[in-house]
This record gives C-alpha cells, structure tokens and sequence, in this order.
C-alpha cells in the first residue's frame, strides 16, 4: 500500500524534458510579475533617481551662468563745495566657452543613461528576488505534500498492521515501529508546513500585487529553453544594464575629466557699468570684464577628475568580469542541475520499485515489516531529494532566462 501511493506520485514527474520549453504553469501572472516589479520600493527609487538625473542635466545645460546686479548710491561732501549725490551699478554676467558647453551637455545625458540603467538593473534584481521567493513557496508546499501523502501511506500501514496483530498475524513490535514511523513523518510534516507558512508570508510581503491561490501551484519538472544555453549564457553580458551603467559612468567621468582639464582656463566675465558722480556733472558707462587666474586649485581639482575617470574605467572592468562570471556560473548551474534532476528522478524511479517488490515480499510473509518501513522511508526520501532536485534545476534554468533577459524583462530590452 505504501509503495502504490508512492508510484502514484512519481508518476506525476515521470515526464521526460522537452527539447522546447513551454512557459512554465507554475509561474505567477505574467502581467501581474509586471506590476509587482514596477512597483518594487527599489524599482520605484531608482525611477526617481532618473528625474533626479534629467534635472542634474538641465542643470548643466543651462550652467550657473547668472546675471549679477551690483550697484552703490553714496553722499560725498566737499570742502568749500556742496553735497553730491552719486551713483554706480554694474551688470554682469559669466560666459562660459563654448567647448565647456559641449562637454557639459555631453555629461548631463550620459548621467541620464546611467539612471535609466541603473534602473533596468534594479528591475532586474528586484526580479531574481521575487523569482527565489516564488521557488521557494513553490518547493517547500511540494514536500508538504509528499509528506502528507506519507502520513496517509503510514497510517493505512498503521491499520492494516493492527487487524493483522488482532487475528494474531502480527506482533506488538510491529505495531510499535508503524507507530514510530508515523510519528517521525508528522514531525516531519508539521516542519515543512511551518516553511510553507514562512515562504508564503514573505511572497506576499515583498510582492502583495502577486495573487497567492490558498495553496501553490504543483511545481512542473524543469524543461530546457527553446534557445541553446551558450546563446543564453551570451546575452547575460549582451544585454547586462549593470555593465551597461558602469560603461556609461566611466563615459561621463571621461567628460568631466575633460571638462575639468578645460576649466583651468576660467570662464570670462563681461558687463557694462554705469556712473554718476557729481551730482550728474560727470556720467559715464562703459564695459567691464574680469576672469580669475587659475591656480594650484584649479590643476588639483583637474588632477582628481583624472584619477576619478581612471578608476570608473577600472570600475568597468571589473563589472564586465563580475557579469562574464555570472553568466558562466549560469550555464554551468543549468547544465549540472538539470542532469542531477534528471538522475535523481532515475533514483526515485528505483526506490519506489524496490518498495513495491518489498511490499509484495511482506504480504507473502517473506519480508518482515521492518524491511517493509525501511524500504518506505528510503522511496520517501528518494522522493524529496527528487523534489529538491527539481526546484534546483528549475531555478538555475530560471535565473539564466531571467539574467537574459528573456523572461520577465520588458518588451524593449530584447533589441
């Protein structure tokens, strides 16, 4: 009876991988995943951060380029003359040159584009996040539900143990050791509810715009993409917005570098000033112009911009290594993975075989109800590890799609 429940199960996972992987069915709704990393806390600063970038553009577009108004009325009193009323003003205004425009300009959009990829990478994290939790419930009810099935599978055992020790068929030990086993699987089982209760909670908390079904769905066996794994492997690093932003940080440090090499040469000031004195006996205007000497400060200030647009550059590096790592740590994992899946699913397959020819030894009288217990446990367990497995393979094969960019990614990221 044990076994025969047991078979029943794996035959739920007895299904071979298809060469072409279907969307999965235990995945959440795909307009509602959408939702929910749109409105991700996190996803939702770094949106922010965007308008906070184009604010810091338009502010460099347009420069500290304002118009000063300066000006002074004085009484001047003159020996053996009379009181003067006099007056000056001035206005002015800094010109910047014009290659420091260019370069400004240049430096506000790419500051913009790393917003927008940093993002996209936000998304994306936000993304593997909510793909770990939702494995997580998804693995955890699995083996809930092995692990009820195991109680009923006991407890029939339990019974049928019983009827035989009361027509003197059996002894107490062997009620004893189906009581044991029965008590172990609900201890079991009482474990595994309280992860399923932990996961759940902390799906719903971090993601509440996901609908949670009272129970999960049945975790499907993992399949292989449509694509070939090394053409996934590739567009982890073709389309990473993590390598994306630190290229265009290094980009936009370059500029300000640049940009500071230019701004050893101070921007002029031109402006017209106008007098009185005299009380209006002597009026005058003319052109006023001034432009600080740049210094030791104005070179240093050169010097840490270089050395800044230095150290993005290596900071590039290093996030194309960190993202090249990734993507071979992906491959390898869904590689590995799924062919442990698939030799585990062969070692469940063997375990509940034996169970049932240990079954059919015990109702000849051949086996007795240790070995029969014994055979149980091992196909319960090789169930679990089948299970556990399972979910492994699935989540490699996942976090390559997801790191991809070929699922759970908008629309325009696929260009």
């Amino acid at each position: 009876m044990i076994p025969r429940t047991l078979i029943g199960l794996m035959a739920c996972t007895a299904l071979v991988a298809a060469p072409a992987m279907a969307e999965r069915t235990d995945l959440p709704p795909a307009d509602a995943v959408a939702q929910a990393l749109d409105n991700a806390p996190g996803v939702r600063a770094s949106v922010a951060r965007i308008d906070s970038a184009k604010a810091s553009s338009d502010a460099l577009r347009t420069g500290p380029y304002e118009i000063t108004i300066s000006g002074s009325t004085i009484r001047r009193s003159v020996t053996n003359e009379r009181d003067y009323t006099e007056f000056d003003g001035t206005i002015l205004r800094q010109f910047r040159l014009p290659s420091k425009a260019r370069l400004d300009r240049s430096a506000g959009a790419l500051g913009v584009e790393v917003a927008r990829n940093n993002a996209e990478d936000a998304r994306h994290q936000t993304s593997l996040i909510l793909s770990g939790l939702w494995h997580d419930w998804l693995l955890t009810t699995e083996l809930y539900r092995n692990d009820q099935q195991a109680i009923i599978n006991l407890r029939t055992a339990l019974d049928a143990v019983k009827r035989r020790m009361a027509l003197r068929d059996a002894a107490a030990l062997d009620v004893d050791q189906a009581q044991s086993a029965l008590a172990l699987a609900e201890a079991q089982a009482t474990q595994s509810r309280s992860l399923v209760d932990r996961a759940r909670v902390a799906l719903a908390t971090d993601f509440p715009q996901i609908p949670l079904p009272v129970e999960a769905p049945a975790m499907s066996p993992p399949e292989m993409p449509d694509q070939p794994l090394t053409v996934l492997r590739d567009l982890v690093v073709t389309r990473s917005h993590e390598i994306r932003a630190a290229d265009g940080e290094a980009q936009r440090m370059a500029v300000l570098a640049r940009r500071a090499r230019l701004d050893r040469i101070a921007d002029p000031s031109i402006g017209i000033r106008l007098f009185s004195e005299r009380s209006g006996l002597e009026r005058g205007a003319g052109i006023v112009a001034s432009m600080p000497l740049g210094g030791g400060h104005r070179r240093a200030v050169a010097d840490r911009a270089s050395a800044e647009a230095n150290a993005a550059a290596i900071d590039l590096e290093q996030v194309r290594r960190a993202i090249t790592v990734i993507a071979d740590i992906d491959l390898s994992d869904a590689r590995t993975k799924f062919d442990a899946w698939q030799a585990t699913h062969r070692s469940a397959d063997s375990a509940v075989a034996a169970a049932t020819r240990t079954e059919r030894g015990y109702k000849l009288g051949a086996i007795d109800l240790s070995d029969l217990l014994y055979a149980a446990r091992q196909a319960n367990d090789a169930r679990r590890a089948e299970i556990n497995a399972r979910a492994d393979a699935a989540r490699a094969l996942f976090k390559l799609r997801i790191d991809s960019h070929t699922i759970w990614a908008p629309a325009d990221e696929n260009d």
